[in-house]
């Protein structure tokens, strides 16, 4: 594969992290966003010439704008964008705030969207580009007690669908990658857990709470194999609108597939009577 630009935001752990690693490890320039300015050393020294770090909190949208402008400034196109920041809610629907909400779609929806529409001028006129979501097997799958997560990564799917339709004609392609469990801080430190207040819900979700964080650093999924899956994506001539990673993503998303089958077929009189005759 040709060497290629990427810009991959949120590189200094997890995925994001492996991500960069990857592209680095395969000969590409990796221009990466960190919060804080000590991680921006450690990330520019895994390859000095190639690694550039950017501190830059997604959720400055004005900000995004400007930090894109100078990027391209200093290192000219960006072919590629992995849309990789973002963290995981957790907590009982009627237990979380307004606020929770709020910072999980700023995070996981908002910033992504700002992060596209900073570069895609630039790939629109060259007729070329990447743009890749990392969304979640929790944007098509759902699991009681991450209701604010699943609605952010399920709204960046479709943004991302719609999106590849919009701009597939001009030679630029989108993709939404969505893992399953990887072992990651994903569970860990990275996750904001709103209190529990309402005892009604502690049959379901104290056990769920309990099970996340004991499996926390025993998930299934190796973050060097999924760097190697977005290098695989990047290189396609035809890459998939979505792509899942991880056994246990591909069973959830089956199972939820032939249960949506079942249930369209047992309402679909009801469906199709709501037509004019």
């Amino acid at each position: 594969m040709k060497n290629k630009t990427f810009l991959i935001t949120g590189v200094s752990s997890g995925l994001g992290k492996a991500f960069a690693e990857g592209a680095l490890g395969a000969g590409h320039t990796v221009i990466g966003t960190v919060r804080k300015p000590e991680a921006a050393g450690a990330f520019e020294a895994l390859a000095p010439g190639r690694a550039h770090a950017v501190i830059l909190d997604v959720t400055r949208f004005d900000a995004v704008v400007s930090t894109a402008s100078e990027i391209a400034r200093k290192h000219g196109a960006i072919d590629v964008l992995v849309n990789n920041a973002g963290y995981g809610q957790e907590g009982i629907l009627e237990e979380s705030s307004m606020d929770d909400l709020r910072r999980q779609f700023e995070t996981n929806v908002f910033a992504p969207v700002a992060m596209i529409k900073a570069v895609l001028p630039g790939m629109r006129e060259r007729r070329s580009g990447r743009i890749v979501n990392v969304t979640s097997m929790g944007g098509f799958i759902t699991l009681p007690g991450i209701s604010y997560y699943c609605g952010s990564k399920f709204a960046l799917e479709g943004i991302s669908e719609a999106l590849g339709k919009e701009v597939r004609p001009l030679g630029i392609f989108v993709t939404a990658l969505a893992p399953g469990q990887f072992r990651t801080d994903w569970a860990g430190r990275s996750m904001e857990r709103a209190p529990r207040t309402i005892s009604d819900y502690d049959a379901i979700m104290d056990p769920i709470r309990t099970a996340r964080q004991t499996k926390n650093g025993n998930q299934p999924g190796d973050p060097a194999k999924a760097a190697q899956a977005l290098l695989a994506l990047v290189e396609s001539e035809s890459p998939p609108t979505r792509l899942f990673l991880g056994g246990d993503a591909l069973k959830l998303v089956g199972d939820k597939i032939e249960s949506m089958k079942t249930e369209i077929a047992t309402w679909q009189k009801t469906s199709l009577s709501t037509d004019f005759a």
